[in-house]
């Protein structure tokens, strides 16, 4: 069935047992199957089982399934199933297989909306019954798949699936098919009212046993023959024209015995419920029959299946079950599947050792999991695709990948996954699970696919291992595949909180760029911003507890994300919330000022740089301690501090009594002063500005052409630029990226980066040309745009002001909708110009001429320059003109064509209407938008700009260009010829080193964590929301207990109790009613003597008091009594 009709393993069968008489045909009854149950075997891709021809219960049945199949919105979306299983020899019209019209009880034509049939040849024609053993069968080795050869000869593999009967009307012949099913303990569902043999059924087990519930009912003894005679005269009543009454009398007995398996459900039990009424029916048949937790296997995969986390909790883990890893092994893996987090958390807060049960193989079934519709599966595809490229085209594994969907899934490997998650974070963390897959670092991706293809070859021997970092391995794959309960769950256990949830901040919004559905990508966007808030919120609980390891939590390297750090993540995930906050900002200003002082005046650090003997004085004021210490290190004092930490443990006492202000010593200022970011920005500030008037004068005053230039300072520019350029190199190869084009990226992913690489290549051809005489223009015309382009770059030196800092990225924003501006301005401007042209100048033939009056002159015309005299004939005056085309052919001024002036002028009141008016109020209502949304969330844009600056300068030399040159000559010295690592490698190296409580700070940073959530909890708890929703939870509580017929004591106890509510309730409103008496009478005599004195006077007349009633008090005894 798998392999011919491509039907996917069902989750649940219902079987069909019965049939309808077309003249007493039930509206509730074909609702029951339309509406109740497909819909609920909607979400459990279900097989519904009926006989296949088209009466009354078939055609409903392939009714609804049709309906539901075109309803679907997506093929990931569940669908049902509908076959029909009988006799070959009822088949009238097999070859057409048409819907047809007559509905006779002789008519067995099939139903076309059935998705197969299995016809039954039992050597009989024209007679129901053959094919009852078959379906019995069938259902049996369904929900016994251990005994069956039947399963695996239909590919149905082995795990076990539940299979319900159903009941509806039905004749005498249903009782033999019913017996033989529960004999093979089938559970059923009986629909009463529904026809004869259901309502026999019954009546058979609600008469004899009144007091229990059938659902509940154990066996009773059936050998007496009061029983017998009660069963006969009920078989009587229903079917009293059967001849074999001695056969049914047996067969209702048989089945009276087995009453435990069935259920029942009536008319008035409605339909929305209608899927637990299944679920608890299929509940019932997996009672075990021992306390073995191998026993409720069963039970429990049925209630992950449906969904039943609350009777999963009440009756399988009270806490007299003891399950074992092997017992839960399959549930979990289907409750991860499936999406059923509230499943999970199950599993693992009853002993579900996550560490243990995820290994590389079950990660790797996870992600072979995946749906083949989800942006994660096509992703993977892709990858897997680049795996196999170096195969040859024949290899198996190639063609796999032509072949479906189901083998693409078993290719993918965690090398897939590696691969995505380094394209997702662009080289920032270092690759994932490449020491499970036992490949060298720095392993380029050719050689790793080599590598890795030759393992799987092995049958992935690597996947027996026990994955390293189960938590965030399962938190990846969760946020991958867009599941926010899932991953929310894993966030909460999972190390390194803050980081995690940048991470996944930074997964889910590189998704939605590439995601293709807007209901994903929205989803996906809300879910990163929620990640990110989290994250806030986190850090937020840590820097009120401790301000010095919130500190230490923003630069600590993490072995778990492959060696990046939060604030890294954060700028990757672009996290502004994340960066506004005060705890961040504190943290940047301590690194920006360095060991000096926050409060030193910025003309004391300007006068320090231009005369450096003033370092030594009290100008600047220096700090006793930084706590970011050793992010201001040098480069060259690496080695000095590690042997001090070294010598910390002997020095400790004698530390204590030396005064902090000696720790800065003389000797050290020089270093400190200089090492400061602010230090290196006033610096290259200076020197920048002192660069833009060296150019200038040199454009304005010593620009000669050749042979007399250049001029010796002009040298002294081109040399300048050339160390501005060694900076840029610097600053591309000074990343912790191996690989070329992720170098690249990172530099050109920074928009001042592509500013200087503009005005440095505009620079080159700039100088070229004016070494020429022939050029000397054109370069000259280069350099003077090259000139503003260095100028416009002083915009990112003003980024650090608070004040100017938001103006810039509005100014920025206002450009893009400038763009859109000029879009539509240039569709009226093309429209007008061209067609004004037109309307003017029969022929020009001067393409220079031309061009300015299509664009150059509408374009003018926005700025209120109207050249009246060459569009108005009446004002034109006397110009020297000409209509011959050979003098116009040589130059000559064309005369303006005077036939439709008229409609020249109304083109140009339009034109100016549409431009001036409409165009430009927009581009006003434009910039007004985007200044009032920047400007509401200034402080947050400032301080993300910010920190670009401040990471900018950090890793810079304090020499600015032209000296920068020996500070470049230094790290070319040490790199290439002694090996040191970069500047900024050496400063995360070493707060790697200096932070030797890696432990304790992850578990302060879990206890904040978990704090965090606790108190958030507590919040959720007590709003009114979650009140209203147990207040009507405890409500359904007391209506089921109500309705509990077997519980007297309780309902006397609950009406009890709602008597005495409805007492106290009743005594509080005769309170209030006598006191609104007492103030009645109170207002009245008030407004009657008011009446009578002469202190007010009448305006209006006097309202009339209201009618008395007689209010008869009820005394607590008589309430009672009217009570009850």
């Amino acid at each position: 069935m798998k392999k011919y009709w491509r039907l996917q393993r069902p989750n649940l069968v219902v079987s069909l047992v019965g049939k309808i008489d077309p003249r007493k045909k039930k509206i509730w009854v074909r609702n029951l199957l339309k509406e109740g149950l497909v819909q609920a075997a909607q979400g459990t891709d279900a097989w519904i089982i009926t006989n296949g021809v088209n009466d009354c219960i078939s055609r409903y049945i392939g009714e609804a399934v049709r309906d539901q199949a075109a309803a679907a919105a997506s093929l990931n979306k569940s669908k049902v199933v509908a076959l029909g299983v009988l006799p070959l020899g009822l088949v009238t019209n097999d070859q057409q297989g048409d819907n047809a019209q007559d509905t006779s009880q002789d008519s067995c034509y099939l139903d076309s909306n059935h998705q197969g049939f299995l016809l039954v040849d039992d050597g009989t024609i024209g007679r129901w019954g053959g094919e009852a053993s078959v379906i019995t069968d069938l259902e049996y080795h369904l929900s016994h798949p251990q005994q069956s050869r039947l399963l695996s000869y239909l590919g149905l593999g082995s795990p076990k699936i539940p299979v319900l009967c159903m009941l509806i009307s039905g004749g005498s012949s249903v009782f033999e098919r019913m017996d033989m099913s529960l004999k093979k303990n089938t559970p059923w569902l009986v629909i009463s009212g529904s026809g004869p043999a259901a309502n026999l059924i019954t009546e058979l087990l609600r008469d004899q046993n009144p007091s229990a519930s059938p659902v509940e009912a154990e066996s009773l003894d059936c050998s007496t023959p009061e029983l017998r005679e009660r069963v006969k005269e009920i078989v009587q009543k229903y079917f009293p024209k059967e001849t074999e009454l001695d056969k049914l009398v047996d067969q209702a007995i048989s089945i009276y015995q087995s009453n435990n398996l069935i259920t029942f459900h009536e008319k008035q039990d409605g339909l929305d419920d209608f899927h637990m009424v299944i679920f608890k029916a299929l509940l019932r048949a997996c009672k075990p029959t021992t306390a073995r937790a191998t026993d409720y296997r069963e039970k429990l995969m049925l209630t992950v299946a449906w969904n039943r986390v609350d009777i999963a909790r009440s009756e399988l883990f009270s806490g007299n079950i003891q399950w074992k890893l092997l017992d839960l092994y399959k549930s979990m893996m289907d409750a991860l599947v499936n999406d059923k987090p509230q499943f999970v958390r199950l599993f693992i807060e009853n002993g579900l050792n996550v560490p243990k049960f995820t290994t590389y193989e079950y990660l790797e079934k996870l992600y072979q999991s995946l749906a083949y519709n989800t942006l994660a599966y096509s992703l993977l595809h892709k990858q897997i695709t680049e795996r196999h490229s170096p195969a040859t085209l024949h290899s198996p594994t190639s063609e796999c990948l032509n072949r479906n969907h189901t083998d693409t899934l078993k290719l993918i490997s965690l090398y897939e996954v590696s691969q995505l998650l380094s394209e997702i974070f662009g080289g920032l963390c270092k690759p994932f699970y490449h020491d499970a897959l036992n490949l060298k670092p720095g392993i380029s991706s050719h050689e790793a696919a080599k590598e890795v293809n030759e393992q799987l070859q092995n049958n992935r021997e690597y996947g027996k291992k026990a994955c390293s970092t189960p938590w965030i391995s399962l938190f990846i794959w969760a946020v991958l595949q867009n599941r926010k309960e899932m991953a929310m769950y894993f966030w909460e256990k999972s190390r390194e909180p803050v980081l995690s949830a940048l991470s996944a901040c930074k997964i889910l919004r590189e998704l939605s760029k590439v995601e293709t559905e807007t209901d994903n990508e929205m989803s996906m966007k809300e879910l990163a911003q929620t990640f990110e808030n989290l994250a806030y919120d986190v850090f937020s609980a840590c820097y009120q507890s401790s301000e010095s390891r919130s500190f230490k939590l923003l630069f600590r390297t993490s072995s778990v994300w492959g060696g990046v750090t939060c604030l890294q993540m954060a700028v990757a995930a672009d996290a502004r919330h994340f960066f506004s906050h005060d705890g961040v900002q504190t943290a940047l200003s301590q690194i920006w000022w360095g060991h000096m002082s926050k409060g030193t005046e910025v003309w004391k650090l300007i006068f320090s740089i231009l005369v450096p003997p003033f370092i030594y004085t009290d100008l600047i004021t220096f700090r006793s301690e930084t706590l970011m210490s050793p992010f201001i290190l040098l480069e060259e004092n690496a080695e000095e501090h590690r042997e001090e930490k070294a010598e910390e443990p002997r020095e400790e006492k004698a530390e204590e009594c030396v005064p902090k202000w000696s720790k800065v010593s003389i000797g050290n200022r020089w270093r400190q002063f200089w090492s400061a970011p602010v230090t290196s920005f006033l610096a290259n500030v200076l020197m920048y500005f002192l660069f833009l008037c060296l150019f200038a004068y040199v454009l304005l005053f010593e620009f000669k052409p050749p042979p007399k230039g250049p001029a010796p300072i002009e040298f002294l520019l081109y040399l300048w630029v050339f160390t501005m350029f060694c900076e840029e190199i610097r600053q591309f190869f000074d990343t912790d990226n191996t690989r070329f084009l992720q170098n690249v990226k990172s530099y050109i992913k920074n928009k001042w980066n592509r500013f200087d690489f503009v005005a440095i290549l505009l620079f080159c051809p700039g100088l070229f040309c004016r070494m020429y005489t022939w050029s000397y223009w054109f370069g000259r015309s280069v350099l003077c745009l090259d000139y503003m382009v260095f100028v416009l770059r002083l915009i990112h030196i003003f980024a650090i002001n608070k004040e100017l800092g938001p103006k810039i990225i509005i100014v920025g924003k206002m450009m893009k909708d400038l763009f859109f501006f000029l879009f539509l301005f240039g569709v009226w401007l093309l429209a007008y110009g061209v067609a004004n042209q037109a309307l003017l100048y029969s022929y020009d033939p001067r393409p220079y001429w031309v061009f300015r009056r299509i664009f150059y002159r509408p374009y003018l015309l926005i700025y209120g320059h109207l050249p009246l005299e060459e569009l108005d004939v009446q004002r034109s005056g006397e110009r020297e003109c000409t209509n011959n085309m050979t003098r116009i052919y040589e130059g000559a001024e064309p005369c303006i064509q005077t036939e439709a002036n008229w409609l020249v002028l109304v083109l140009l009141s339009v034109y100016l209407l549409v431009t001036n008016v409409v165009l430009l109020n927009l581009l006003i209502a434009m910039f007004g938008y985007t200044f009032n949304n920047v400007q509401d969330r200034s402080d947050v844009y400032w301080k993300w700009q910010r920190y670009e600056l401040i990471e900018e300068y950090f890793f810079r030399s304090c020499l600015a260009p032209p000296f920068i040159i020996f500070s470049h000559l230094h790290i070319f010295i040490k790199r290439i010829r002694g090996h040191n690592p970069s500047r900024r490698t050496m400063a995360l190296h070493i707060l790697n080193h200096e932070d030797r409580e890696d432990k304790t700070l992850n578990t302060w940073e879990a206890v904040q964590k978990e704090n965090l959530l606790s108190t958030q909890s507590k919040t959720q708890r007590d709003s009114d929301t979650e009140r209203i929703k147990r207040t009507s939870d405890m409500v359904d509580i007391v209506l089921k207990q109500i309705r509990d017929h077997d519980s007297k004591p309780k309902l006397n106890n609950i009406a009890n109790n709602v008597l005495r509510h409805v007492q106290d309730f009743s005594h509080r409103l005769e309170r209030l009613e006598t006191e609104m008496e007492f103030c009645s009478s109170s207002l009245l005599w008030i407004m009657e003597g008011l009446a009578q004195s002469n202190l007010m006077k009448q305006t209006c007349p006097r309202p009339s008091p209201p009618p008395k009633r007689d209010v008869v008090p009820t005394s607590p005894s008589s309430s009672q009594g009217s009570s009850a």
